[in-house]
């Protein structure tokens, strides 16, 4: 799978997952390999990325997630500085 993280202002993250975890609206939710196709607001919250045994957080400050044919697209709003 391939996930894309944006905001209004950089590129945030850019490569292959094999599982991302995002914070929605009505719950945290995990993305596997061939998800259903979903569109979702997101909340202020941790976006944890796993590629194989590597884990990765970022924060992100509400936005939108979109899920397509294992392209994955956070459009965030900001990300909060660690």
């Amino acid at each position: 799978m391939k996930l894309t993280i944006i905001t209004p202002d950089k590129l945030a993250f850019e490569g292959p997952v094999t599982a991302v975890t995002v914070p929605g609206s009505a719950g945290s939710f995990q993305i596997l390999k061939d998800h259903a196709a979903i569109v979702s607001t997101l909340e202020d919250g941790k976006v944890i990325i796993k590629n194989n045994n590597d884990e990765q957080v970022i924060i992100i400050k509400g936005g939108v997630v979109e899920v397509k044919e294992n392209n994955i697209i956070v459009l965030a709003e900001g990300i909060a500085e660690a």
